[in-house]
């Protein structure tokens, strides 16, 4: 099992940027592949973004293609989220995820989870 710890949220007017971060241990980082999530209130947890276990490739969501950057540093066992242009829709918890397959990643049946961080976009 993968312990996964978020930081980086909080509260940014729109326009603004904000880099996420989640910390990995537990198990061999480079293993696995990465994700991010959010949840918004009242809806369900959407993908946003995924990197390969080498971060050879990334895939995002629609809605923050263009404007969000996932990458990973393997030799400090963290992926990073950098979100820019951020806008009210944008507001959610953001969890952080991580699974053997690249797949699962993207569809959410993941074997790990963060706790999530909290972005609240101001207008």
């Amino acid at each position: 099992q993968v312990q996964l710890v978020e930081s980086g949220g909080g509260l940014v007017q729109a326009g603004g940027s904000l880099r996420l971060s989640c910390a990995a241990s537990g198990r061999t980082f480079s293993n696995y592949a990465m994700g991010w999530f959010r949840q918004a209130p009242g809806k369900e947890r959407e993908f946003v973004a995924l990197i390969t276990r080498s971060g050879g490739s990334t895939r995002y969501a629609d809605s923050v293609k263009g404007r969000f950057i996932i990458s990973r540093d393997n030799a400090k066992n963290t992926v990073y989220l950098q979100m820019n242009s951020l806008s009210r829709d944008d507001t959610a918890v953001y969890y952080c995820a991580a699974d053997l397959q690249s797949l699962r990643v993207q569809e959410g049946r993941v074997s790990d989870w963060g706790q999530g961080t909290q972005v609240t976009v101001s207008s």
